[in-house]
Order: C-alpha cells, then sequence, then structure tokens
C-alpha cells in the first residue's frame, strides 16, 4: 500500500508535496466499470492492406487489451502504424515495446474517466522512454508512429511524423486527427529545430543547385519528429501530437496510413474512396486507389477502423457535407490550455473534442500532478517509471538556480538520464549522436 506520509526532497526550496491517492481495491475498480457501462459500448471492426516497395513499414492490431486485467468491462482497442527509414528495426523495436511503455506510465488503481485523462500524459511518456530505449542499442534507424488508442466511444491519437489518421464522423465530415512533422510543410517545426540548434535546408548539388525536400542537418532526415534516428541530432525528437475526441453514439471510421497513401490522396479522397464499405474491403481499396492514382512508389499500408453502434453491421454511408465554421473551429490547432472543451452542434455524428496538444517541450506535456511518490517513498521518474531516491530526481520545471521560471520542489521528477534527454532536445547541451559535419 501507498504511505499516506512521506518527506519532501531535501534540496534548498523544496515544498511538501502531496501524499499519492490510496490504491484502489480491485472490487471496487470492477464495480465502478460495471456502473460506467450505462450506455452500450459500440462495436469496432477492422481492415489492413498493404503492399511493399522496401517493407519499412509495420502496423499493429490489438483488440484484447484491458485497463483492468481480468475485466472485459474494461477493455479498449489499439491500431498503429510505424513507417521505418534508414532500415525497419526502429519500427520493430516501436511496435513491440510502446504500448508496454504507455501502459506503464498511466497509475495504477484509476476508474476508466481518470484512466482516459491520464492517457495524453502517458503517450508522451511512453513514446520518449520508447526512442531512448531503442537508442541504447546505437543503430541509426528511425520510425515514424501513429498510435491509435478506441475505448468506447472515445478516441485517442498520438503521432510522430507523417503517417496520418484521419476521421470520417456520421455527417460526412472528413477531419484529420494528427499533425505533420514534415520540415517542408511546417513552418512552427522548421523555427523549433533551428532553435534547437538544427539546421533546415534542402540538399546542395555541385554548383550549389539545392533539390528536393527540406531536411534537417546533419543527416538530411525530412521529418521533424520520429523515433529511433541517432544519428540526425536530438532536436528530432519523439514527442507526440496528441488529440482525444469523444464520438457520438453514430460511430465514426478511422482512416490510418503510411505516407504512402497521403502522397498520393488528399483525406477526403481516401475517405471517398471507401464510403459504405466494410473496414477489411474499404482497406483495400484505399490502397489500390493510392495505387491507381501514382503507382507503388513507397510502401503503402491502411487500417481502417469502424466504431459503429451496436446495432449496425456496417458503417452507414453518409453524403459529404460542406465543413462549416464550427467544424473548422473544432479541428483547428489548439492547445491543452484553450478554452473549456468544445462540442459541434450538429445533430447527426457530433464530435467533442476533449484533448490536444502538440508542444515538443516536455515541461508543457507531463503536467505538475504526476503522481510523484511510490510506496517506498522514493520517486518514480516520470518518464522512464524508475525509482529513485528523493534527492536524486530532478524536476522537468528545474532551471538555473537564480532564475524566476525555475521551481525545482514541484514535479514531475526525471532521472539523470531522462533529464539528459530533455535538455538535449531543447538544444542545452550536445546529444548522444555522432553529429556529421
Amino acid at each position: 500500500m501507498n504511505e499516506t506520509t512521506t518527506d519532501a526532497p531535501r534540496d534548498s526550496g523544496m515544498r511538501p508535496t502531496p501524499p499519492p491517492p490510496p490504491l484502489v481495491p480491485l472490487a471496487t475498480l470492477i464495480g465502478r466499470e460495471i456502473r460506467s457501462e450505462k450506455v452500450e459500448r459500440p462495436i469496432v471492426r477492422y481492415g489492413h492492406a498493404g503492399l511493399a516497395k522496401r517493407g519499412e513499414d509495420l502496423f499493429l492490431i490489438k483488440t484484447d487489451c484491458q485497463r483492468i486485467p481480468g475485466n472485459p468491462s474494461s477493455s479498449f482497442s489499439v491500431f498503429a502504424i510505424f513507417d521505418g527509414h534508414n532500415g525497419v528495426s526502429a519500427a520493430v523495436f516501436t511496435r513491440d515495446n510502446l504500448l508496454e511503455h504507455v501502459m506503464s506510465a498511466i497509475p495504477q488503481g484509476i476508474g476508466r474517466e481518470e484512466w482516459l485523462q491520464a492517457l495524453p500524459r502517458a503517450l508522451v511518456a511512453g513514446f520518449v522512454k520508447t526512442d531512448i530505449n531503442f537508442q541504447r542499442k546505437g543503430e541509426a534507424s528511425g520510425t515514424t508512429a501513429t498510435f491509435v488508442v478506441v475505448d468506447g466511444w472515445t478516441v485517442t491519437v498520438a503521432s510522430v511524423g507523417d503517417s496520418r489518421c484521419i476521421l470520417d464522423s456520421q455527417g460526412g465530415e472528413v477531419s484529420l486527427l494528427t499533425v505533420d512533422h514534415r520540415l517542408e510543410e511546417n513552418e512552427e517545426e522548421r523555427q523549433r529545430v533551428t532553435a534547437s540548434g538544427g539546421e533546415v535546408g534542402r540538399l546542395n548539388l555541385c554548383g550549389g543547385q539545392e533539390v528536393g525536400p527540406l531536411r534537417c542537418w546533419p543527416g538530411g532526415l525530412c521529418l521533424s519528429r520520429s523515433i529511433g534516428d541517432m544519428d540526425v541530432g536530438e532536436f528530432i525528437v519523439p514527442v507526440p501530437h496528441v488529440k482525444q475526441i469523444k464520438l457520438s453514439n453514430a460511430g465514426g471510421r478511422l482512416i490510418i496510413a503510411s505516407d504512402g497513401i497521403w502522397d498520393t490522396l488528399s483525406s477526403e479522397m481516401a475517405a471517398e474512396s471507401c464510403r459504405g464499405l466494410p473496414a477489411e474491403l474499404a482497406a483495400k481499396l484505399v490502397v489500390k486507389e493510392a495505387l491507381r492514382t501514382s503507382g507503388l512508389k513507397d510502401d503503402t499500408t491502411c487500417l481502417v477502423v469502424d466504431i459503429i453502434p451496436s446495432d449496425h453491421s456496417v458503417m452507414q454511408p453518409t453524403p459529404k457535407k460542406m465543413q462549416n465554421k464550427l467544424t473548422s473551429l473544432l479541428f483547428g490547432n489548439r492547445s491543452q490550455n484553450s478554452a473549456n472543451k468544445m462540442t459541434k452542434l450538429s445533430s447527426v455524428g457530433a464530435v467533442e473534442e476533449l484533448f490536444e496538444e502538440g508542444s515538443a517541450m516536455l515541461a508543457e506535456r507531463l503536467g505538475t500532478d504526476f503522481p510523484l511518490k511510490t510506496s517506498s517513498g522514493h520517486y518514480r521518474c516520470a518518464i522512464c517509471q524508475v525509482e529513485q531516491a528523493p534527492n536524486e530526481g530532478i524536476s522537468v520545471n528545474a532551471g538555473p538556480y537564480f532564475s524566476p521560471s525555475s521551481k525545482p520542489w514541484e514535479g514531475p521528477f526525471l532521472c539523470a538520464e531522462c533529464r539528459a534527454k530533455k535538455d538535449a532536445m531543447e538544444g542545452k547541451r550536445p546529444g548522444t549522436a555522432q553529429r556529421a559535419t
């Protein structure tokens, strides 16, 4: 059991921290889950299709996850795509480890609503932990990651890179749930990379001619965020953009695909190509449409996930409607600190936005209410979950001693390795990568 009284770290200026909440008995948790199932859960159907050019696209489909082991009413599903580059090892490692790392960052003994609220922060921690652990292998491979958690009508999407997830909601509205981290298209990411010590430019040929898309140097990667890529500098970060929405009981369709699809098809084209068809056939038609348009130029992978009422066998086809101002407002770029959550006020296919944040700064993503203490009285690193003595943890908010923004007593706390990773990503020290000149 967690201790009810603990001592704060004994560094200068430290303040006592509140005790952690007591663990909730399993029977109580199960009772809460049963009571929360007053609204009928949807059916989740899915399909997959893909063709390989280099063999570096991987995917994950796991529909038997449980928040509470042994309790089927706490089930959720995970769907993900990993588009590797410079080899497939980073994609393999991320596919095999990311879910475990995310789950380890969610506090135990909490109910469903608290679990969903903790999920965005846990996704950040899981992505960064996966990146740190893979870089320990010393391999230069990297990967995008688009990771989707479906829990009832709630959908949470975390992504780095340029694989994309779109929502085709009832009513025909097509909405992008991810942000492309391509330097060519994302000015905000270009500014972040250069501010952290990277250089952004095109490939220089003999004679000074510049060709191709914008890349980050050293390394020449076209992306500003990924997992792995230890040879391109720590300013290529694994911190994901995260968006969480709640569908109405009319449901919706998710299309998750690698850039082999999106380099050819717009979001609207992909959605329209498969409306009204079962998920398995829909995924095949999206891939077929991409190949028909431009041929097989890259690995091409597509997952289609239908979240539908229990009395429907397939997603019902709906005519496409013109986006209105409310839709644009709802799905525009917003941070966690923006106004209270907003609902698209339409009678069919309403979508409620619960959370969205895309900052690359860990201090803005891990929050201040992360559970600090373990049952042993030690502090737990907010990223890797390693326990550390009270005088070993370094606050994510710590800075220069006389800095007015430094709050070393305020959690969450990081171990020395994760704090070094944070500093490197922010350009505060050279990373572990061997940077080319």
